[in-house]
């Protein structure tokens, strides 16, 4: 038996809050045109005061479900990537499951920054090719709002975050007839860069404790980037991993109907297509909505994909990622 992984439904979440460039504007030496000019973010999305993490993956699992006409009880497995977990431990999966009022399924987080979301379906799509499960949810989820520097110090990488959370669910298919399913998945990773885009603490790498006040002083709870050094790396590994994936599926670019590229920054995929000879009408963006969502960033897009009608049955697609780590991923699949 062929068995493949099939995405059968998805959905997203994001929180009410709009935050413009305007707004943020009022916190730091910054201006909208500034922010767009190098990002193409225009507004994103933060959590209000109570908000969890877990309470956006619910929802987008719910939609996800709704769109499946599939029951909490029909999910397997639950695989959920973030780099922002609700809980030092344990990790934010359980508290969906919580949430989800699952039976005693097993769940657990996955941590590849921006390339979660892809890195989570490699596995989904082991589980299920191997016959361990038949339907694997697999959650992006980040709240980043409460974690960066709103500051002028903070600015460069604070204007770039926004929180939100995507899902699929993937389902086992042994339709000879039916193609739908993911087809190549391809994953990379170089730990040398590891400080080039991090937070350092609080962490238990750091003794006799995790975190001090001199390292709250020194900002080094934030995220740090060397922008110009993730930025050449994104647009030389992005194309050589898409590449890579398609040549492993012996497809063509021209055969793709959608390209789906992880919404770190605007210029970015604009050189990646540029570059690949990607024409526009076979990409989408929603960076400049939502901002980074990171590990939520490309089921957040896939979603939006398939509810406008960019995306169709039977049609080609491929999902291609670059963060922190560094991390860079790609897959294709047929809806």
């Amino acid at each position: 038996m062929n068995l493949r992984a099939r995405i059968v439904g998805t959905g997203m979440c994001v929180p009410d809050r709009v935050v413009t460039n305007d707004d943020l504007a009022k916190l730091m030496d910054t201006s909208d045109e500034w922010i767009m000019q190098r990002s193409g973010i225009r507004e994103r999305r933060y959590i209000d005061p109570g908000t969890q993490p877990a309470d956006l993956a619910r929802k987008a699992t719910e939609r996800a479900l709704e769109a499946a006409k599939l029951e909490t009880s029909d999910i397997d497995c639950i695989v959920l990537a973030t780099l922002s977990s609700q809980a030092d431990f344990p990790g934010t999966s359980f508290f969906l499951h919580e949430a989800l009022g699952t039976s005693e399924i097993p769940c657990f987080d996955l941590r590849a920054q921006c390339s979660g979301f892809v890195y989570s379906l490699a596995v989904a799509n082991g589980f299920i090719r191997s016959g361990m499960y038949r339907r694997v949810l697999v959650v992006g989820c980040e709240v980043h709002s409460t974690g960066i520097d709103l500051s002028d110090e903070g600015r460069d990488v604070a204007v770039l975050f926004g929180d939100g959370a995507g899902a699929a669910i993937l389902e086992a298919n042994d339709d000879e007839n039916d193609p739908a399913g993911l087809i190549e998945v391809r994953l990379h990773a170089q730990g040398e860069f590891a400080r080039k885009l991090w937070i350092e603490a609080p962490a238990s790498g750091h003794t006799p404790v995790r975190i001090d006040h001199a390292m709250i002083d020194e900002r080094r709870h934030f995220p740090k980037m060397e922008g110009r050094f993730v930025f050449k790396h994104a647009v030389t590994r992005m194309p050589q991993v898409l590449m890579e994936t398609l040549h492993a599926a012996s497809l063509k670019l021209e055969d793709i109907d959608l390209f789906l590229f992880h919404q770190a920054n605007l210029r970015i995929n604009e050189y990646v297509a540029k570059e690949l000879e990607i024409p526009e009408e076979k990409q989408i963006n929603n960076i400049e909505k939502y901002g980074n969502c990171s590990a939520a960033s490309i089921p957040m897009l896939l979603d939006e994909a398939i509810r406008a009608g960019r995306l169709a049955p039977g049609q080609l697609f491929s999902m291609t990622t670059f963060g922190s780590g560094f991390s860079w991923s790609s897959a294709v699949a047929r809806l």
